[in-house]
């Protein structure tokens, strides 16, 4: 059955960052390595590195220790993304996905429609994927 997230926590870099957070995922991905050779009718491949990804949409604040005082320090470097689908302990039907070493490349310093609220997409990529249980 599927779950309603009414409640996840996205901390990256240590900041709890989940009351400037709109949507989130993690994605579980290796890179594929072909290993067809002569006789094989349909060509295979492997599983090879890791090549995780998260990405999150944030409203952009400017205060201190808000969403761009966070950020800003992190771009071009390696920092941790923690995301659980609910507040509370991490257990087997509340896990915590952290995704370790992972580079934020990029930041949208500034995205803004006339009468909206700014928000940005930000995506963490690479590292170690890692699921939290206790």
């Amino acid at each position: 059955m599927a779950a309603f997230l009414a409640n996840p926590v996205i901390t990256i870099g240590g900041v709890d960052l989940t009351g400037f957070c709109t949507a989130a995922s993690v994605t579980e991905r290796f890179d594929a390595l072909e290993d067809t050779v002569f006789g094989m009718t349909a060509r295979e491949s492997q599983a090879g590195l890791g090549n995780h990804e998260a990405t999150v949409t944030l409203y952009m604040d400017y205060s201190a220790s808000a969403t761009y005082a966070t950020l800003e320090a992190l771009v071009g470097t390696k920092t941790t993304i923690i995301a659980t689908p609910a507040s509370g302990v991490n257990s087997a039907t509340n896990p915590g996905f952290q995704l370790a070493d992972s580079l934020l490349a990029e930041l949208p310093i500034l995205s803004a429609s006339l009468g909206e609220l700014q928000s940005i997409d930000i995506t963490f990529t690479q590292g170690q994927l890692t699921k939290i249980t206790s």
